[in-house]
């Protein structure tokens, strides 16, 4: 017998996006991943939003709905050069700004200037932090090992076209992949190629064998995942969440619903 993790309704890829900072060029980055399903994070300072550069902070809401705020620090400084207790204030004020806002726990994190140490993920991670994603980029299509070093597949400047393409064509069930695009969408403004995020979307839009999803949502659906509790000898599984969970069993797709 061959049990296999899935992703939801069955499904072996995932595709999730990244953007950083909160530049008022969100508004058009979002309209065109909502124009094709695309869902992605965005990763926010809550004491900069002031700036005239930055999305409208009583936009942020209704603006990001479906997709994911995470934090990126309160002020964005290289936060490994930071002293513990400020590492602290950096985290926790993003966090409280945003969840007063929005109404929802911020758990994930991007860390600004892809600055990071194992002091401070050692603190992000007791403070309530779920995943922290680099710069360091891939070019491949894995889950992250530790969350708290979340290495994306590529920038959206990086192979992205040649990447999208190899990603679709993966046919491969016996394995869970995952396709994760970062950057910053004043970067479209600045290389006039706002057709390359379109294309990108459009391509890989609207594809059945495909879970778009944010990045707290698959490091959360992980866990589902790997909480599942199964009898020895495999006959039946427990599964103590309260969201459905699905695996194949022998090349069939069985959904575990919460409790059940």
């Amino acid at each position: 017998m061959k049990i296999y993790k899935c992703f939801p309704q069955g499904k072996v890829k995932v595709l999730t996006m990244s953007y950083d900072d909160g530049n008022k060029e969100d508004v058009r980055l979002v309209s065109i991943f909502n124009k094709y399903g695309i869902r992605g994070t965005f990763n926010l300072n809550y004491g900069l939003m002031e700036q005239d550069d930055k999305v409208d902070i009583q936009q942020v809401k209704e603006l990001y709905e479906g997709h994911e705020v995470s934090t990126h620090t309160y002020t964005h400084p290289t936060i490994a050069r930071c002293p513990g207790v400020m590492i602290a204030q950096e985290i926790m004020e993003d966090r409280k700004g945003w969840e007063q806002l929005l109404g929802y726990p911020v758990r994930g994190h991007a860390y600004p200037n892809g600055s990071y140490s194992k002091e401070v993920i050692d603190i992000f991670r007791s403070l309530g932090i779920a995943y922290g994603r680099v710069v360091e980029e891939t070019q491949k299509f894995e889950l992250p090992a530790e969350p708290m070093i979340w290495q994306p597949t590529c920038h959206h400047c990086h192979n992205l076209m040649t990447l999208a393409k190899k990603f679709a064509d993966f046919q491969q069930s016996q394995y869970l992949k995952c396709m994760y695009v970062w950057g910053h969408s004043y970067e479209f403004d600045r290389d006039n190629n706002w057709e390359l995020i379109e294309e990108f979307c459009e391509y890989m839009g609207g594809r059945e064998d495909i879970w778009y999803a944010t990045n707290i949502e698959i490091i959360d659906y992980m866990k589902l995942c790997d909480n599942l509790q199964f009898a020895a000898d495999g006959s039946f599984v427990y599964n103590p969440g309260a969201k459905s969970v699905w695996i194949s069993v022998d090349g069939v797709v069985k959904e575990i619903g919460g409790g059940k």
